[in-house]
């Protein structure tokens, strides 16, 4: 998915025989269906009118976000920090779980 510099390797405009860029396309449109639920269930929808799938010229999928205000990045920044916060306090608590279950046996 990335090009010899680390980066995401470009659009796909002209496409080549033989790339398989539906596969990619189709894995693009679900994970940004996905994502879109998602934004429109915490009523950040407008904030990413952008959001779309495409696909590279490798044949592999890529979700835009398109250009968004800096708060709507800021916004998406703070969810996902959150939702990792969220899901170390999970592991903790498995393990605290654990721990006591193993104590008690």
């Amino acid at each position: 998915m990335t090009d010899r510099r680390g980066v995401v390797a470009k659009r796909a405009e002209n496409l080549m025989p033989g790339v398989p860029y539906v596969r990619g396309w189709a894995q693009a449109r679900r994970s940004a269906g996905v994502l879109a639920a998602q934004l429109t269930a915490l009523g950040l929808e407008p904030d990413f009118p952008d959001l779309t799938a495409d696909v590279n010229v490798s044949g592999e999928g890529l979700v835009r976000l398109g250009n968004v205000r800096p708060e709507a990045a800021v916004m998406l920044a703070e969810l996902i920090l959150s939702g990792l916060a969220a899901q170390a306090e999970t592991m903790m608590q498995e393990a605290r779980n654990a721990r006591h279950d193993s104590s008690v046996a």
